[in-house]
């Protein structure tokens, strides 16, 4: 499908347009004419003859010349009949604002996978249905029912939901905010993000995209497509807001939508790893952009700070500092000119506080100095109303200064009221700004995180391991399905997660006392005794973990457990004993999990393991394939991951071999989809050169 008819038409029909004012099939056609778009619009209406004077015709079929798109505002039962006649006359596009489909369920699902099957047939772009609709300003197209239309920019915007568009048309008029392309795209059933995100990457008049994201599909396409177009030779960088964060948001969400989104771990997982960068609010969305689509790339981390306020440098000092970034030092020309140029009581240092006095002259020696400074890689200026304050001038300045500078510059302009002239002008000269000192840092630290990703590249894709062995595995699935046991025993997980490479201590699977005594007599080491049954997952809350187990009191021990679990679950089915040599001390215990969503696929968990998993909640998610780079990342973002580095006279941990055992589980969950679930808690991380080993381990199938 070509989606430049999408963006780009020549000529547009309204199906659905009415006569009614503030009706949406009135207000469509009104923004077409209103916007001033100057291509051909035809207003569909069988039972008008002219609208906002513009002669309307009977249905597609009638009008007499080409249709490149068609707006849809319909009712949901005439929509698949409507695009059957666009598509039989050459319609290349179409906007569905109408609702009534997957969002609501049974016919309406029914009716949108008709949709998407006559879309595919006819390779009609279709955004929607139950969307808003899209703009691009470059030719005056408002295809929509958003009354403002925004200035021409290079900031393009996806949503998937239509209200919020009209919101943020409003707060980016007020922020001065252009956009490149403007869209709200519903229900999704023809194009998704993807491929609207494949041809805004192409798109020479967009620098940077927003998205609002209620939930998406096919995890790791959705990664390929996006990391492609923030690493790429051209990289342009995307950031998101996603809601239904709590799970009283997801269900929110898919009422909606008409989808659930799945867990917010495995969506920040997919930011991650796809170059995305993800803000926490809208006010946040909107400093990124600002900052990133008025900016070139920082070349390092070191901030320079300009103030007229003594208060507002500090609290500025204190969140570069908290935000990672460093407080630059000046090198001693900055300083000689500082000092010769400048009043004798500023504080020449770094912030270079030029007094509440200050007048835009002193500013403009004070900003021109710290930009020639090599030690500087980005400048954040602050403005204070002060009596004596030349706002505008101050204002045009920093303008100036952007100008002539290939690194980031930032004002924050502090107020609402006083500063506005000057922050009119800041925005009109597409210079950086944002209301509090904070928010610009905010903004920084993450394009220096992005700046960051872009220079290290796109690592090469995720290793195949060839020592393993699948039928085995296989072969142990088969058989638990042919019991309809969903549940694999421990000493079956074992097998199946060994036979992918990953290290356990020496076990053996027992149903008789004397086969207790006689494997802990031959390992000559002590034991521990773990209850095998299919009945009992928490193992230890049931009296079904038994430790430190010698020779002498093998048979005895064996009888103890027994004895135990039949005490505290007598319905229970037990199958055995599993035998197990007792770990080593000089380690730490961490946790290796997965899961599999309906929607999102699998996901791998990492964290700090052993009785405390539920307690701290220290864990990390990602999305396979994982790759080494996107392993050791994983393991820096737990909180945990220092005790890896050695602390209090541990010593280092064998930090290799957990990113190893990582990419082994990523291979193992993508050869074996009916994996649903899998713990293996705890891992034990030995000293560096020793490995790892998992001691417990527990997988679930897929029941289907």
């Amino acid at each position: 499908m070509d989606l430049k008819y999408l963006f780009y038409p020549q000529s547009v029909a309204v199906i659905g347009a009415s006569t009614k004012i503030g009706s949406v099939g009135n207000d469509i056609v009104k923004n077409l004419v209103s916007s001033g778009f100057k291509g051909k619009i035809y207003p569909v209406n069988p039972n008008a003859d002219k609208l906002y004077d513009l002669p309307c015709y009977k249905d597609i079929k009638s009008v007499p010349h080409k249709v490149d798109m068609i707006v849809v505002a319909v009712p949901a039962k005439l929509v698949t009949s409507v695009l059957e006649d666009a598509g039989k006359k050459g319609v290349k596009s179409a906007v569905i604002i109408s609702s009534g489909f997957k969002e609501i369920g049974g016919e309406g699902l029914e009716m949108e996978i008709e949709v998407t099957k006559i879309c595919k047939k006819y390779h009609i772009a279709t955004i929607g249905p139950n969307c808003l609709g899209l703009m691009n300003p470059e030719i005056h197209l408002n295809a929509s029912f958003a009354a403002q239309m925004p200035h021409p920019g290079e900031i393009a915007f996806i949503s998937q939901s239509g209200a919020l568009c009209s919101a943020f048309l409003d707060y980016g008029a007020g922020l001065g905010v252009g956009f490149s392309k403007f869209m709200s795209i519903g229900n999704k059933a023809s194009i998704t993000e993807q491929e609207i995100l494949e041809y805004l990457a192409q798109d020479e008049k967009t620098k940077v995209i927003m998205m609002y994201v209620e939930q998406l599909d096919n995890p790791i396409e959705f990664i390929n497509t996006v990391s492609k177009i923030t690493h790429g030779a051209n990289p342009k960088p995307i950031i998101a807001i996603k809601s239904g964060r709590t799970s009283a948001g997801m269900e929110a969400s898919a009422s909606h939508t008409g989808s659930l989104g799945g867990d917010d771990a495995v969506y920040e997982a997919l930011f991650r790893q796809s170059g995305m960068i993800r803000a926490n609010s809208i006010s946040e969305l909107f400093d990124y952009a600002s900052v990133f689509a008025n900016n070139p790339l920082p070349k390092g981390k070191r901030v320079a700070i300009v103030t007229n306020a003594g208060g507002p440098g500090i609290i500025t000092t204190d969140e570069v500092i908290a935000q990672g970034l460093e407080l630059a030092t000046l090198n001693e020309k900055t300083y000689t000119i500082l000092r010769e140029l400048l009043p004798p009581i500023v504080h020449v240092g770094n912030p270079v506080d030029v007094l509440g006095d200050a007048k835009a002259e002193r500013y403009r020696i004070a900003i021109d100095a710290v930009l020639e400074d090599s030690n500087i890689d980005a400048v954040i200026v602050i403005l204070t109303p002060q009596t004596m304050t030349e706002i505008e001038d101050t204002a045009r300045v920093v303008i100036q200064a952007r100008a002539k500078t290939q690194k980031p510059i930032i004002a924050s302009f502090m107020g609402l009221i006083t500063v506005q002239p000057g922050v009119k002008l800041l925005q009109s000269a597409h210079v950086a700004s944002a209301t509090f000192p904070e928010h610009a840092v905010n903004a920084l630290a993450r394009y220096w995180d992005y700046a960051k990703s872009v220079s290290e590249g796109k690592e090469p894709w995720y290793k195949t391991f060839t020592d393993v062995d699948r039928v085995k595995v296989k072969s142990i699935i088969l058989e638990q399905k042919g019991k309809k046991e969903w549940y694999v025993p421990e000493p079956k997980a074992k097998e199946m997660l060994a036979s992918y490479g990953l290290p356990f201590l020496r076990s053996e699977f027992v149903s008789k006392a004397e086969e207790a005594e006689n494997f802990v007599k031959k390992i000559n080491a002590p034991c521990v005794y773990k209850i095998v049954s299919p009945d009992i997952i928490h193992k230890s809350d049931v009296g079904g973990v038994l430790l430190n187990v010698t020779p002498e009191k093998a048979i005895e021990g064996y009888e103890l457990i027994l004895k135990r679990v039949k005490f505290n679950c007598p319905d229970a089915k037990i199958e055995g004993v599993l035998c197990v040599e007792m770990a080593q001390p000089d380690g730490f215990e961490f946790i290796i999990g997965a899961k599999r969503d309906k929607n999102m696929g699998p996901s791998i968990m990492i964290g700090l393991g052993g009785i405390y998993v539920e307690v701290f909640k220290d864990v990390v998610f990602g999305i396979p394939p994982i790759t080494q780079g996107v392993a050791e990342k994983m393991i820096l973002e737990i909180k945990s991951s220092r005790l890896l580095e050695g602390v209090r006279g541990k010593p280092q941990l064998d930090t290799e071999v957990f990113i190893d055992a990582l990419m082994r589980l990523s291979q193992f969950l993508e050869e074996f989809p009916e994996v649903v679930e899998l713990d293996m808690n705890p891992v034990l991380v030995l000293p560096k050169g020793q490995g790892i080993r998992v001691l417990d381990a527990r997988i679930v199938l897929d029941e289907s």
